[in-house]
């Protein structure tokens, strides 16, 4: 089979194993155990236990290395037969200055080495033209047929190979004899030459290796050339002569004759020489020129290529060397100016002698034909790897490994199958065209950059996890020193067997096919990565591989008859399938190991970047198989890498170390070594070889040690000479040291013929031991001489065999099995006495358990003194068992007498039938006495556990009549208490509750039932709470007095949590929630919004009335020392007022209070508003009577409430009466009400006195003479808003809540925006007359202002509004100055209220409009199809107008309403000036002034 020719087919799969936990732990005794099956293959597969993960030990960062450089198609063997041979035909054609140029042959490259060895099988070339089968070479070459490639093929062979094929046949050294005979050329076709195409080519393994993006080393020899052109022939002197000559050979000895005889004429012109040879230069990677020829081959002068310059370079001065010149041909001298000087070898030609002649002195080195078959005669070098240049880490390889194939493939690394990569490998390694390279970083020493695997040394601690895996057998650098391994026996670290290689790969970084060194086993781990492609051959066709591949490549092996070992050749598995060799595959990935068994060839490839570690190990089944490796080193003249014999006789000397089975090898081993040795001493002798000495060469290097014939190296002896020191062979080569007499030649042996024998009786007997020892265990084990060992003499037995390290085997494990027997047995007998004697309690034998032990105590093959204790226990026992039987007979009998029998058979430590028996007495004797006792009529009552628990305690006893009645008994009385106690809870639980009487029945019912119910009982406690309730609520209801409502509160809510239903909560519930009514009522007549009091703490006192009298008294009089805010100084912080904000007023815009006197900011607090208090009257007041003005301002901390009218009090206090409840409020505000009674009393009476009366008369005829004035023209009106309600803060206290506005045309006001300008004129004015304001207007005596002071300080005091109050404050506002200042402030702080108006009014305006709007759409969409439903529609829109314009006026009474709101609610407004005139008139009518604000009281 071709490679190539076909797509690569996988050969079967190699085993796979996967070993247990058990298994694993025993590395080599593992492998010894799947060798049978896994032998057959080669090579297998081990999977590890999923949980037996290394950790990657290798430091990543001082990780460096240089690959190999490895070109895919010099590889596999036959590929690389072809390449030798393009070479080789290439270097023939560059020596005589042209460039190799293969041919296409039906876009295919023509395969040259293929066309030459099927033109040989088929005859030769001269048969094949002869009888026409180029056609049949065609097929051959798998062309297909009726395309006359043939004759094609015919060409290509006459040009390129022909040539060459005659200089390697030696046809054209032959002198030239014949040449008139053979004149006749069959190939004078000169159109055949224009095919012919020049070629170009560096050798291989000389030019560095390109980096991966091309690959075109040869890729210039197989891409095609133009034509040369006549004008390029005649420029051109080497194409010329080619042209000329056509085509076939041109070489000597092939009997062609120049055509024209005219060539033979002597040139007279000399043609100047240039420097360098006429032929093409390949330009290295480093940039350097080569040429296929050597350096000094090149160096030549400039002067002309005359017949002296060629002929006379070394001597130009000498006549007589002149004529030493002779033609090699025709042997003459003459035409000197026609010979030509060969470069190589100084021989002399004319040019006219040649065959083909020459027409002209060529340019350049020529070379004769006999040096040009030199040249190509010699014999190619040695294939090997080059090692790269680049250094790299395991980083910087990884980026280029994953680049490459990412880029080779186009897709990620991860997705490209392994069968893809597979397969296209095989192909590379078979093209000749597709020249890949890729790096593999191989065989670098774990020594030197460190192991994967963990290691303990000295230099750093190990985790627990990594000492783990560095003592693991599998650990690659512990497995060729374990015991039971024959490397462990050699001293130095063989690297690459004893000391783990590692191995960094690509994709498509190869391992050729090889068998290990010594024939022996590897092992190889892959740490990570992707998968390593494997194929094995199993040993027994190793010889059978090897002769396919010498067959199908002989070439190869010619020149390198070890070449299989060299590592470097691959062959398609296909091709060694269709010979007949046994082939199999794996693909190992990441944590799996592949094992290789001796002499079993294997290769393969990495799919991938990845990070393996490989090394030897040889067990005691591979020395015969070491022993054959070195006879076959032997016959190829190989060199060993350690003595085999040296091996086999350090074991030996020391057979007390060595396992068992390594012992009996090794014993074979030497048995057959001795014997040859033993066989070759003798033909020493007989050779007349008298002469020893004794040489230790294990302390001899290697290389002084070696076989001069063969290599071994020798250590049992070798022969050596007295007179030829330098070299010794092994005693199979006796006859190939030298041709010195063998007098002279003397025996080095490293033991003699009477040590090795010893040496051997050693080993047989540590190797025969293990049967001595059999024998012994067997006698003991089968007690055939009838007397049985003691226990001590069976465990020296096994001692001895874990001393000498005996292999496991059935007797040993028959006795493990025997002493464990023993020791189970002493174990129990010791348990069985002891127990008995300290009287403890042990875990009992039973009776037939104590028999068997007394009969397996027997049966054993040892002694053992412990079967009298038994023997005695088993007395003991039966007699204990005719007591009891006797007992049991005479029931019934008193539970203390079965006790003490049942305490006497638990003593024997043997588990007696009869005593299960008396147990069971007792417990059921124990049992009823329970029952009993719970179910006495005297006894306390057992709750329903205690009964449950009986129960099941009853039910596991043994059955018997009166324990079957008692259990009856009590599952009777348990089901009947249980369903009491459901009905209990669903009472209990029931959302609609039971009356007493029902409860009270069900109770009774209960009592009969001798079981504690608990919730029965909770029943019970229930009831009784709910009588005790029902009695206290008779009490409260039926008392002298009224109840407390948190009296009543405590009662509903006990009322509530109780199970039972009561007639008289609902009752309770309703009087609770009228109360809670009352005072939620009394809470908002009283309570501003989110007041921070109670309404208890409103109405109640603070103290008693003459002590809240003289507390205020006393704030006010502390108040009065502090400093006014609108003083220019003030003092210290600590002694001034502080408003509610927590600062201290200050400036213009503070307050005082007119009860305690502090101060406040104005802005912080609710203050009275100065056009609220100005409404009209039917008798409108004057302006500037000022006294009436509303500037009273009583603080927050004195004004706590909303000071309802005392009407709205009495009528809460009416609502109070018909409460049947007591509370606290209520009476707070009886006292409250009659204070205030009280009071006004007193006002009215003060306020009927003469006195005053005189007064209030002249403050009316103040008013009267202030009206009768002349009015300013043109003096603006004051629109009013709404007087404050009630209970807004700084309103007057007698104000209604609403009035008409002041204007005297109220109808002619339509537009809220001209309100607003209006009422911000309004503030104007008022400011404007605050010059003119004079005062006092009344002489008020100092008897009648202390009363009226005295009656104002207890009013303010009041929670209350009464009229007299406002009464008194006008006459004692009117007996002092105006206060300016205070009027001002008050003025400033209306302003930014006032501002909103207009903005407030455009909003409200605009709100009307879209209402009107829409009103007027819905109108026009109505569809007036009936004459009633449009007079309807009609009157409807008629009626619309009306209440648009009701609408209207409620808008503008809110939106005043709006504007005159306390300022703690209202918004900065903004106002607008204007005027208004009367529509009555045509010129502006004067403004009516401002009358003062009469008294009205609250409505009811």
């Amino acid at each position: 089979m071709d490679p190539g020719s076909d797509e690569f087919l996988p050969p079967p799969e190699c085993p796979v194993f996967e070993p247990t936990w058990a298994e694993f732990r025993d590395p080599l005794g593992y492998i010894a155990k799947i060798r049978p099956i896994a032998e057959k293959s080669g090579i297998c597969k081990i999977r590890p236990p999923t949980d037996w993960q290394p950790p990657f030990a290798v430091e990543v960062d001082n990780f460096r290395f240089t690959p190999r450089i490895q070109r895919l198609n010099e590889l596999e063997a036959q590929t690389r037969v072809k390449l030798n041979y393009l070479d080789q035909i290439a270097k023939f054609w560059e020596i005589q200055g042209s460039s190799l140029k293969i041919p296409n042959v039906e876009r295919r490259i023509l395969d040259l080495y293929s066309l030459s060895k099927i033109v040989m099988e088929e005859g030769g070339y001269e048969a094949i033209c002869k009888d026409r089968r180029w056609a049949r070479v065609a097929q051959r070459l798998n062309y297909p047929p009726g395309k006359n490639i043939g004759s094609l093929l015919r060409s290509h062979y006459e040009r390129i190979i022909y040539p060459y094929e005659m200089f390697q046949s030696g046809a054209n050294l032959v002198v030239f004899s014949c040449s008139q005979q053979c004149n006749t050329h069959p190939f004078d076709n000169e159109e055949k030459d224009k095919e012919y195409k020049p070629h170009s080519i560096p050798f291989r393994q000389s030019v560095q290796p390109s980096k991966f993006s091309s690959y075109s080393r040869r890729a210039k020899r197989l891409q095609p050339d133009p034509e040369p052109t006549e004008e390029d022939i005649e420029k051109n002197p080497e194409l010329k002569k080619l042209q000329i000559y056509g085509a076939g050979p041109k070489m000597m000895g092939l009997g062609l004759m120049a055509r024209d005889k005219t060539l033979r004429k002597k040139d007279k012109e000399g043609v100047i020489c240039p420097r360098t040879v006429l032929m093409k230069e390949e330009r290295r990677e480093d940039g350097k020129r080569m040429s296929p020829l050597p350096r000094e081959d090149l160096n030549h002068s400039g002067e002309p290529c005359t017949k002296m310059t060629m002929q006379l370079r070394r001597n130009h001065s000498s006549a007589q060397f002149m004529d030493s010149y002779l033609c090699r041909i025709c042997s003459r001298g003459d035409e000197d100016d026609k010979l030509l000087l060969c470069e190589g070898c100084d021989d002399s030609y004319h040019i006219f002698c040649l065959m083909p002649p020459l027409p002209e002195i060529p340019r350049g080195v020529w070379r004769c034909p006999k040096c040009i078959m030199a040249e190509c005669k010699r014999p190619p070098e040695a294939f090997g790897f080059e090692q790269a240049t680049q250094e790299y880490t395991l980083q910087s390889f990884g980026e280029m490994a994953d680049s490459f194939k990412a880029d080779y493939f186009s897709m990620p690394v991860h997705m490209v199958p392994t069968e893809l990569v597979e397969k296209e490998f095989w192909r590379l390694v078979s093209s000749i065209e597709e020249d890949v390279t890729v790096e593999y970083g191989a065989d670098i020493h774990s020594k030197e950059f460190g192991s994967g695997f963990p290691v303990s040394s000295s230099k750093g601690s190990l985790s627990p996890e990594e000492e783990e895996y560095a003592t693991s057998g599998w650990n690659l650098n512990v497995m060729p020193v374990l015991d039971q391994s024959v490397l462990c026996h050699i001293n130095a670290d063989i690297s690459g067997m004893k000391v783990p290689w590692l191995y960094v790969g690509m994709v498509f970084s190869a391992f050729c096919w090889h068998i290990e060194d010594h024939w022996s086993y590897s092992i190889n781990y892959l740490h990570w990565g992707e998968p390593k492609t494997w194929y094995g051959v199993p040993s027994l066709a190793a010889e059978q591989l090897e002769e396919v591949m010498k067959k199908l490549t002989p070439e190869l092996f010619d020149s390198q008859p070890d070449l299989l070992h060299q590592l470097v050749t691959l062959m398609n598995p296909n091709t060694l399938m269709s010979h007949g060799v046994p082939v199999v595959r794996t693909n190992q990935c990441a944590g799996e190991f592949v094992i290789t068994f001796p002499r079993a060839y294997h290769s393969g490839f990495n799919q991938g970047y990845n990070f393996a570690e490989a090394v030897n190990f040889c067990t005691a089944d591979w020395l015969p198989a070491g022993r054959q490796c070195i006879e076959h080193y032997r016959r190829l003249r190989r060199y060993c890498v350690f003595s085999h014999e040296e091996l086999i006789c350090k074991m030996a000397a020391f057979p007390e170390k060595l396992d068992l089975n390594l012992a009996v090898a090794v014993h074979k081993e030497m048995f057959i070594m001795v014997q040859e040795e033993r066989r070759l001493r003798k033909a020493l002798l007989e050779k007349g070889v008298t002469e020893a000495e004794r040489e230790a060469f294990e302390l001899l290097p290697d290389d002084e040690r070696q076989c001069m014939k063969c290599k071994t190296t020798c250590f049992l002896s070798a022969l050596a000479c007295y007179d030829c020191p330098d070299g010794l062979v092994c005693l199979s080569h006796i006859n190939d040291l030298c041709k010195c007499s063998s007098s002279r030649q003397y025996l080095r042996y490293r033991y003699t013929l009477d040590e090795l024998p010893a040496m051997l009786h050693k080993l047989k007997i540590r190797a025969e031991s293990f049967d001595t020892w059999a024998n012994k265990v067997r006698v003991a084990l089968e007690v055939e001489d009838g007397r049985k060992r003691s226990f001590e003499e069976l465990r020296a037995l096994e001692s001895e065999a874990r001393e000498r390290r005996f292999p496991n085997s059935d007797l040993l494990q028959r006795l493990r099995n025997c002493l464990n027997e023993a020791e189970a047995c002493a174990s129990q007998v010791l348990g069985l006495v002891s127990g008995q004697e300290a009287r403890i309690e042990t875990p009992q034998l039973t009776l037939p358990e104590l028999r068997v032990l007394l009969e397996q105590m027997g049966n054993l093959p040892c002694a053992m003194h412990q079967i009298g204790d038994v023997k005695d226990v088993l007395e003991q026992v039966e007699a204990y068992q005719i007591e009891a039987r006797e007992a049991l007979a005479s029931l019934p009998l008193s539970v203390a007498l079965l006790r003490s029998l049942l305490e006497k058979g638990q003593q024997l430590g043997v588990e007696v039938p009869e005593a299960h028996q008396l147990q069971q007495q007792v417990e059921q004797a124990r049992w009823l006495d329970e029952v009993k006792q719970a179910l006495a009529p005297s006894a306390q009552r057992g709750s329903l556990i205690i009964m449950q628990g009986l129960l099941v305690t009853g039910a596991k006893i043994a059955s018997s009549p009166s324990v079957d009645k008692a259990r009856a008994e009590l599952q009777e009385l348990l089901t009947i208490a249980e369903r009491w106690e459901e009905k209990a809870h669903f009472c209990l639980e029931a959302r609609q509750k039971h009356p007493p009487a029902t409860l009270e029945a069900i109770i009774r019912e209960a009592e009969n039932i001798p079981v504690y119910l608990p919730n029965i009982q909770a029943l019970k406690d229930a009831l009784a709470k709910a009588h005790a309730w029902i009695a206290d609520v008779d009490e409260i209801q039926n008392g002298d007095h009224y109840p407390c409502l948190d009296d009543l509160e405590g009662l509903v809510a006990v009322g509530r949590d109780l199970p039972v239903g009561l007639e008289e909560l609902r009752q309770l519930e309703l009087q609770v929630l009228t109360a809670h009514s009352w005072r939620e009522k009394a809470s908002k007549t009283f309570l501003k919004k989110n007041s921070c009091y109670t309404l208890l703490e409103i109405v109640a006192f603070k103290e008693g009335e003459q002590k809240e009298k003289e507390g205020i008294l006393q704030l006010r009089r502390m108040n009065s020392t502090k400093p006014s805010p609108l003083a220019s100084s003030t003092t210290t912080a600590s002694a001034a007022s502080i408003c509610v904000c927590g600062q201290v007023p200050a400036g213009v815009g503070a307050l005082q209070c007119d009860l305690c006197q502090d101060w406040f900011h104005g802005q912080c607090v609710s203050v009275p508003r100065l056009l609220s208090s100005l409404r009209p009257t039917s008798t409108s007041s004057p302006l500037l009577a000022w006294w009436e003005w509303d500037t009273k301002f009583l603080c927050p901390l004195c004004m706590r409430s909303r000071r309802p009218r005392l009407e709205t009090i009495l009528a809460l206090l009416v609502a109070l009466q018909r409460l049947p409840v007591r509370l606290p409020e209520g009476e707070a505000l009886q006292c409250l009400t009659e204070r205030a009674i009280v009071w006004q009393g007193r006002a009215r009476q003060v306020l009927a006195s003469e006195d005053v009366t005189a007064l209030l008369g002249q403050l009316a005829d103040l008013r009267h003479q202030l009206q009768d004035k002349p009015r300013l023209e043109k003096s603006p009106t004051y629109p009013s808003a709404p007087a404050c309600e009630p209970h807004k803060e700084g309103c007057g206290k007698d104000m209604p809540k609403q009035v008409p506005g002041l204007l005297l045309n109220v109808g002619s006001i339509t537009n809220h925006e001209k309100v607003a300008s209006v009422q911000g004129s309004d503030l104007e004015v008022l400011s404007s007359l605050l010059p003119q304001l004079t005062g006092p207007v009344l002489n008020l005596p100092e008897a009648t202002r202390a009363p009226l002071e005295e009656l104002m300080l207890e009013g303010d005091l009041l929670e209350v509004t009464l009229d007299e109050n406002h009464s008194i404050w006008q006459l004692l506002q009117a007996a002092q100055p105006p206060d300016i200042e205070r009027i001002r402030t008050l003025l400033e702080l209306e302003k930014p209220e006032r501002k909103g108006n207009r903005t407030r009014g455009r909003d409200l305006e605009k709100r009307k409009r879209r209402r009107q709007l829409k009103i007027d759409l819905s109108r026009k969409s109505k569809d007036l199809v009936q004459e009633e439903l449009q007079s309807k529609k009609t009157r409807n829109s008629e009626i619309k107008p009306q209440g648009g314009q009701e609408e209207q006026f409620e808008e503008e009474t809110d939106s005043e309403n709006i504007f005159l709101t306390s300022i703690e609610q209202s918004p900065i407004l903004k106002g607008n000036k204007n005027s208004f005139q009367h529509n009555g008139s045509g010129s502006a009518a004067s403004l009516s002034s401002l009358t003062p604000l009469l008294h009205h009281p609250y409505p009811q």
